[in-house]
């Protein structure tokens, strides 16, 4: 069950690639705009400690799983600790620029202790919903150019290239949860998924929208006009998160899968800059 609706002949790939080394980025990156590279700069900052408590709520149900399922979580981690390496190494140039990134960071380690205060199983489904967040976004941004439109060529390499690997490997914390939660009427799963997705929708999106506008005032945009900005860039042009709402209910459906959308075309659209980079060790191993 817990690998039935994934494509049976996906493999999760990962690349190691490494971005903007010894490159000095423009401090407003994405074409000039100051909402648009402070929230691509606050997500960043969520990134490295984000992805280490993924691959802990996932590895936490690996026993017993299956030996797709399994290569699939191994891939998984190794895809997610070389993300949290390149984004590491973007939030140093973020740095670089003079950026205080101190109370995002603080916000990141409050909401990761409340996360490990609660169930493995609750942990589990957080992950589940912040993955596919992660899914949708990445689909948006390689379905559409204009989002990253205007970014200096090695920032745009990284966001693509993370995208590509968050879409190949949308299904495998979902399917660990199915596997963990295999005994739970489909009632009692589906409770626990959607309230946790609201619950995550909440906090996710204020905490990004504190972050993007802690940033945004360094960069002396403050008050009405920079939460005016940010709606606009998110809402309107190119409007982000509007874009990503029908992706979003979708979760709530019964049947609900991430695979049930099979969009591997915009893996396949934009993979082939990135085959010199594939690990080769995995790629046997699977």
């Amino acid at each position: 069950m817990g690998n039935a609706k994934t494509p049976a002949d996906l493999t999760i790939n990962p690349r190691d690639r490494r971005f903007g080394r010894g490159q000095r980025q423009d401090r407003l990156w994405l074409g000039g705009d100051r909402a648009a590279t402070a929230f691509y700069n606050a997500l960043s900052v969520t990134f490295p400690k984000g992805e280490a408590f993924f691959i802990d709520s996932v590895k936490a149900f690996r026993a017993g799983v299956g030996e797709k399922l399994a290569r699939e979580i191994k891939a998984f981690t190794i895809q997610e600790v070389v993300h949290s390496r390149e984004h590491v190494a973007f939030n140093r140039r973020v740095l670089d620029h003079g950026y205080d990134v101190s109370r995002l960071e603080a916000r990141v380690d409050q909401v990761i202790e409340i996360a490990k205060a609660r169930p493995a199983l609750v942990q589990l489904a957080a992950t589940m919903a912040l993955e596919h967040y992660t899914a949708i976004l990445a689909a948006e941004l390689l379905r559409n150019p204009r989002h990253l439109e205007g970014a200096d060529a090695e920032s745009r390499e990284l966001w693509r290239w993370h995208a590509l690997e968050e879409i190949e490997h949308k299904g495998v914390a979902y399917d660990t949860w199915l596997h963990a939660t295999r005994k739970l009427s489909r009632w009692k799963r589906w409770k626990i998924k959607a309230l946790t997705m609201l619950l995550i929708s909440g906090t996710f999106w204020a905490h990004r929208i504190e972050g993007t506008l802690d940033l945004m005032a360094q960069d002396g945009l403050t008050g009405w006009r920079a939460r005016a900005a940010l709606a606009r860039y998110l809402l309107v042009s190119p409007g982000l998160v509007t874009r990503m709402i029908p992706a979003w209910l979708s979760y709530f459906l019964p049947g609900f899968h991430p695979w049930n959308h099979d969009d591997r075309a915009l893996i396949q659209r934009v993979e082939s800059e990135y085959e010199a980079a594939v690990m080769p060790t995995v790629v046997a191993a699977a």
